[in-house]
């Protein structure tokens, strides 16, 4: 299924020279931006049932204090890569890259911060390694996408893993040899599916923990001198004709390498305003615009109607059992949006999600395909189009094309502070959260890690 020769050792060379070149102004910032948004949505899920039961799983199988696991201490770098890419999921607040569909942040940066501990790495190299491995992870998830997602695979872990294992490299200066044979031995790694989907397994957030821990094994294995194929992305028995199929032979080579190291894609990551899967914010977007500009209360409304493209409309479930079964639930957060005028954290609660008026408004909600909108994503947009019937007769209808955040809607930073604020002033008060938003802004070493662990363990103490 080779449609570029050599493809994989080209992305190697490239991997190694960038790891020698200084970031952009402009991506130097909008690394930290993303490092800010990682760490608060770290903080806030380090406390949660997930976060406990992995933190339970890493107490038992991995032994070390190398590396911060934030709100469970020292621990192995394995084991704080797994827990802090767990947690960097944890709460659906992690920022993404739609024409990837994935969340490169919660699997590199974890992967980055936990062999730099062990390491004792700091400072640039720590951003460079990152830009690469989160750059790498974007345009693999790209090049497979929708084919990966219509074939029932989750982009985050599967293409995740990789940059995971390159920007690791980074930190180990491997050659363009052992970043090859790393990237092999990541196609070994690549796994998550998307059963998880409409039934109350937590597994979704795992799956970015997993891939950080195996992006190290892959690069600490090439280190050590296995080796892996040096052919994982072109091969015929390679990622793409695994997991992308027929679908993805025709352009994945292209979307690899077309301005490698010069157009940053990268840079066209969006941010999340709302705490929920990104395929739901158009709508929500909508409703709000619709209930702001009409002065509208959710007792008035009749039906809401959401024409959105297919990929989103499979986000229709009405279980609510768990908080993740209503952060993937469009029914669920159109109608909180009607009613609340806003969608944040606290919403997803017990209460929020037996909560009469709101259940009763999501069975007014119906979903639908709208051909624009599929026409559209991913490459274009992320559309919505919300119809709201109201009790008087009126018909209202409000139109997104790119919900807030997205690059061409883009969050400022001072937007993006307030949300770092919400996250984490629960629970390491104001003072704290000054302190990991300058931390960001100023990255220059990890030390500040050992005391946001301190300050998220004594609030868990009190809890």
């Amino acid at each position: 299924m080779s449609s570029q020769d050599n493809l994989t050792l080209d992305i190697a060379d490239w991997i190694v020279r960038q790891s020698n070149a200084p970031l952009p102004a402009n991506m130097d910032h909008h690394v930290r931006r993303m490092l800010l948004d990682h760490l608060a949505g770290v903080a806030a899920s380090a406390v949660g049932d997930v976060s406990r039961a992995v933190g339970v799983h890493v107490s038992r199988s991995y032994t070390g204090s190398t590396s911060t696991a934030i709100g469970h201490g020292r621990t192995s770098a394995l084991g704080a890569a797994l827990l802090n890419g767990t947690n960097g999921h944890g709460i659906e607040s992690d920022e993404g890259y739609t024409p990837g569909s994935m969340h490169p942040t919660s699997v590199v940066f974890p992967a980055v911060f936990a062999v730099a501990q062990e390491r004792g790495i700091s400072g640039e190299r720590v951003l460079i390694a990152s830009a690469i491995g989160m750059e790498l992870a974007c345009r693999i998830a790209d090049a497979g996408h929708p084919a990966t997602r219509n074939r029932h695979f989750h982009n985050t872990p599967i293409a995740g893993v990789f940059g995971a294992a390159a920007a690791v490299a980074v930190l180990l200066e491997l050659d363009a040899n052992g970043v090859a044979n790393a990237l092999g031995l990541a196609g070994s790694h690549a796994s998550g599916v998307f059963e998880f989907l409409g039934g109350s397994a937590e597994v979704k957030r795992f799956h970015p923990g997993k891939a950080a821990r195996d992006g190290i094994a892959s690069a600490d294995l090439a280190e050590a001198g296995l080796t892996g194929p040096t052919t994982i992305f072109e091969g015929r028995d390679g990622y793409f004709a695994a997991y992308a199929g027929d679908e993805g032979t025709d352009w994945f080579a292209d979307t690899l390498t077309r301005g490698l190291g010069e157009d940053w894609v990268l840079l066209r990551t969006y941010v999340k305003p709302y705490p929920c899967c990104r395929h739901l914010h158009g709508a929500i977007d909508a409703v709000l615009a619709i209930r702001n500009e009409h002065a509208l209360d959710a007792a008035d409304i009749s039906s809401i109607d959401v024409g959105t493209f297919a990929i989103a409309t499979r986000h229709a479930g009405r279980v609510l059992d768990t908080i993740l079964q209503a952060q993937l639930s469009l029914p669920f957060t159109v109608a909180v949006a009607a009613v609340r005028g806003a969608v944040t954290m606290t919403d997803f609660a017990e209460t929020t999600r037996q909560d009469a008026e709101i259940v009763a408004l999501m069975d007014a909600v119906t979903v639908r395909l709208d051909e624009a909108a599929e026409a559209s994503y991913p490459k274009t947009g992320r559309p919505a189009e919300v119809a709201i019937t109201t009790k008087d007769g009126r018909r209202l209808v409000h139109r997104v094309e790119q919900p807030y955040g997205e690059p061409t809607n883009p969050m400022s930073d001072a937007d993006l502070e307030l949300k770092a604020r919400g996250l984490v002033e629960p629970l390491i008060g104001s003072d704290g959260a000054k302190q990991l938003i300058e931390s960001c802004w100023n990255f220059d070493t990890l030390e500040f890690f050992d005391d946001l662990d301190a300050a998220v363990r004594a609030y868990s103490t009190t809890t």
